[in-house]
């Protein structure tokens, strides 16, 4: 059973889409993507939104550090079919969010994803810019 919401295994869900091609080698001995490859193709898709929207220019001195991530695996996916992963922001804090993605193989979904990331500078954790978090709330998940 997955850990995951219902609404975050919907498409609907989701205002960013990107699709990825799997490589053989992505297999584990049991033939389906395995866990690494899995977070590797969440890290694609997450670097894909970021990029695509233009948010991954920060002001000097800036970085944005990964807090955390956690990956729920709902189903097998499988080479060669290619996986589209969608995201989304689900939550802006102070400073740091959460990017919100679900990956699907064939128009189910196979895996989601939370990532938590934080706006850091050489002083530590920073406020989230007025000018980013309102393209960030441009970009929030629909929960249903």
């Amino acid at each position: 059973m997955p850990k995951s919401e219902a609404w975050q295994r919907d498409p609907e869900s989701y205002p960013f889409s990107t699709v990825t091609e799997t490589r053989f080698q992505d297999l584990d001995p049991l033939g389906h993507i395995n866990n690494v490859a899995m977070a590797a193709l969440f890290e694609n898709g997450r670097v894909r939104f970021n990029r695509n929207l233009g948010l991954e220019r920060r002001q000097p001195g800036e970085r944005w550090l990964i807090a955390s991530v956690a990956i729920d695996y709902v189903a097998e996916a499988h080479f060669p079919d290619p996986v589209e992963v969608m995201s989304g922001i689900l939550r802006i804090g102070t400073s740091s969010w959460d990017i919100c993605s679900a990956a699907f193989q064939n128009g189910a979904c196979v895996a989601t994803c939370v990532t938590t990331l934080v706006l850091t500078d050489a002083n530590g954790s920073k406020p989230i810019p007025a000018a980013l978090r309102s393209c960030y709330e441009a970009l929030l998940v629909k929960r249903g």
